[in-house]
């Protein structure tokens, strides 16, 4: 068969292509130029390409004729290859492609390894036993061949040791003949005789429909679509198999691809293992990570207010020794400030921190000026923070990921331990609501003893001996701490740079008056006067706005002077949000397009098959009933209206009445009025 070339408009009509009918394929042995065509992932797309890649791979090894490849029938002769051959992913395109959802094997009817294995996983243990002990003698048989004994003189061997007819071996042989080595005891795994069930008819335009019917995010059961698609298959002439069958072929199917179809790419990010990293080729103070704690604990602030803490902390990476934190009533830009100014004031400054995606971690403030800060619109004029101004390298990890933040362990054993300390007893509150203690909220803690509390926590927590985690080996996380920073490079901060965490920072118009306005509060100097109408930076104390004077920076960063306050006001929070994540991985991407491969039928077209009802059935009058009760209406006022036949014996102007009446109430049965005492003929 000649192979259509191979060009954009070839790649997009699979009907064009060579043992491809509506989509699938329909045929197991190809040539180079047939395999070109295909397009198949991670293989060449031009013959040349293949017949390069067939002969690096040895394809046509000699023992393998008629297995993975053979001579070509017809004219031109050449060679033709089995499609098991082919790489992993090439194969698993394959199989998805074929009429009946797996392309056949070399003597069993499960084509992928990972079916294979799964079939086996699912066996019972005593047939796994006799495909290990088939596997083991074939083991046996492939040693001597290698030692150089001949095949029959080796099959006579270990027929004699184990008690195997030479027959059986041969049979084994024949089984796994074209295998990995590895895999012949799913090939040797004995079949029980209802699996070749699988084999059975099921027409390949149902057995998409149904792959677009089971596949959604709706996670439809299989029964309800197999019902769907039996009613569709009797007006169709459609072969169904039985539901034992269809559930071992949706069994079959890539995991992850039913995992992205019916759950969503969370739960395919979820099958992967979460990264690792080792902390070896770190040194104390290389890198930091920050988070915020809620503590599970009621305190009194110093208002008589009561709630719970909430801390920021400072780690090192390298060691995992608590460096610096701060506690205050929410997770708020200047704790994190202030707890970053601690661990530069005593330590020095880090080469680069990895932060929560919290909007006050990500603020302006601390983060400005950082590319990948998405907590907010960064703009090219906006002024440094206070990590960026530091030089430190600012990474945000991605939401509601623990893995990726090691200190959420430090914040497992505050809340596990710490938290239900003994001079907390009463205030604790439990980590969930079903943790929540008989005693809760009998107390509050005053603050200033759960400071004292906190502070001997966390020197005891670094201080403990026997740590196992990260480089510690029996240490503590002080002690690892301490050695590495005697050795390793450390920046210090110096006097000018101090004002980067004890003053914020934003970006301020000069108005025509030579003044600037923060927050409500306008200040002044003389060298604003040549400024007027430009942007500067200034820094500034949020605590003391009033008190001290805003430090005026140019755009280029230098210092231009000083500006007091003129005007007096209140100090406002000034915040925004945004939100931070990476994601995506490749494995992600590859499964979207394996699933691709399925070809389902789309829902729209599900949808319209659909068979409608008949005109005839949806316009019929309902059946009349046999027998029929009629309702009384409510009575009101002193006299009754109540609910009579057409009534016997009255006169020509009373049966007017009364018919006038009946229409008025919408056609029900006429009513007769009745005095209060009359009983209507009871």
């Amino acid at each position: 068969m000649t192979a259509r070339p191979a060009g954009p408009a070839a790649a997009g009509a699979e009907l064009a292509l060579p043992g491809v009918e509506a989509g699938r394929l329909t045929k197991e042995w190809f040539t180079t130029t047939e395999l070109a065509a295909l397009r198949l992932p991670g293989l060449p797309v031009t013959k040349r390409g293949m017949n390069f890649i067939a002969s690096r791979d040895d394809w046509a090894e000699q023992r393998f004729e008629g297995v993975r490849w053979r001579h070509r029938q017809g004219r031109g002769g050449g060679i033709e290859y089995h499609w098991i051959v082919l790489p992993e992913a090439a194969r698993l395109a394959v199989a998805l492609r074929h009429p009946q959802g797996e392309a056949p094997g070399p003597s069993v009817g499960i084509a992928t390894r990972q079916s294979m294995a799964d079939a086996y996983d699912r066996m019972p243990s005593h047939r796994k036993a006799k495909a290990e002990r088939a596997a083991a003698a074939l083991d046996q048989v492939a040693a001597l061949e290698h030692t150089g004994s001949p095949t029959l003189v080796a099959m006579q061997r270990v027929a004699a040791a184990t008690g195997i007819a030479r027959s059986t071996l041969y049979e084994w042989q024949r089984l796994v003949r074209g295998a990995p080595r590895a895999d012949w005891k799913y090939w040797l795994a004995p079949r029980h005789h209802t699996e070749g069930a699988a084999d059975a008819p099921f027409t390949p335009d149902a057995w998409r429909d149904l792959l677009g019917d089971y596949l959604r995010l709706e996670r439809p059961p299989l029964e309800a679509c197999l019902r769907r698609l039996r009613a569709a298959a009797t007006e169709r002439g459609w072969q169904i198999p039985s539901y034992r069958t269809v559930l071992r072929r949706i069994e079959a199917l890539p995991p992850e691809i039913v995992a992205l179809e019916r759950e969503g790419e969370e739960a395919l990010k979820r099958m992967y293992p979460a990264q690792r990293r080792h902390v070896n080729v770190l040194h104390a103070l290389q890198a930091v990570n920050a988070d915020g704690h809620i503590w599970d604990v009621f305190v009194r602030w110093e208002d008589g207010t009561i709630g719970r803490p909430v801390m920021v902390v400072f780690q090192d990476i390298y060691s995992r020794m608590i460096l610096s934190w701060r506690i205050d009533r929410t997770e708020n830009r200047h704790a994190v400030r202030l707890a970053f100014g601690d661990l530069v004031e005593r330590y020095g400054v880090p080469d680069a921190a990895y932060m929560d995606n919290g909007r006050h971690f990500a603020s302006k403030w601390i983060c400005g000026g950082t590319p990948t800060r998405y907590r907010f619109k960064v703009r090219d004029d906006e002024p440094l923070g206070l990590l960026t101004g530091l030089g430190v390298e600012v990474h945000f990890t991605k939401p509601y990921s623990g893995q990726s933040k090691p200190i959420e362990r430090a914040f497992r054993d505050f809340a596990g331990d710490l938290a239900r300390h003994p001079a907390f007893a009463g205030a604790w509150t439990g980590n969930n609501p079903q943790a929540k203690p008989e005693n809760y909220g009998s107390t509050a803690v005053p603050i200033e003893i759960f400071r004292q509390v906190v502070a001997a926590g966390i020197a005891e927590h670094n201080a403990r001996p026997g740590r196992r985690g990260g480089v510690a080996l029996g240490q503590s996380y002080q002690a690892v701490f301490e050695e590495s920073y005697a050795r390793a490079p450390i920046r210090l901060a110096t006097a000018e740079q101090r004002s980067h965490w004890l003053l914020a920072a934003e970006q301020l118009l000069v108005k025509p008056d030579s003044t600037v306005e923060l927050l409500k509060n306008r200040f002044h100097a003389d060298f604003l006067v040549r400024l007027r109408g430009t942007r500067v930076t200034a820094r500034f104390d949020p605590d003391a706005l009033n008190a001290r004077p805003l430090l005026v920076y140019g755009h280029d960063g230098a210092f231009l002077g000083e500006a007091p306050c003129i005007d007096d006001s209140g100090f406002d929070d000034v915040g925004a949000a945004q939100e931070t994540a990476r994601r995506r991985r490749a494995a992600l991407k590859h499964t979207k397009a394996a699933s691709a491969l399925l070809g389902a039928t789309p829902l729209h077209e599900l949808a319209a098959m659909t068979p409608a009802l008949d005109a005839a059935e949806t316009g019929r009058a309902p059946v009349a009933p046999r027998v029929v009760r009629m309702l009384a209406p409510r009575t009101h006022g002193s006299a009754a209206l109540r609910l009579e036949a057409e009534p016997q014996g009255q006169s020509e102007e009373e049966l007017r009445v009364l018919r006038a009446l009946r229409a008025a109430h919408g056609g029900r049965p006429a009513l007769r009025a009745v005095a209060d005492d009359d009983t209507g003929g009871a």
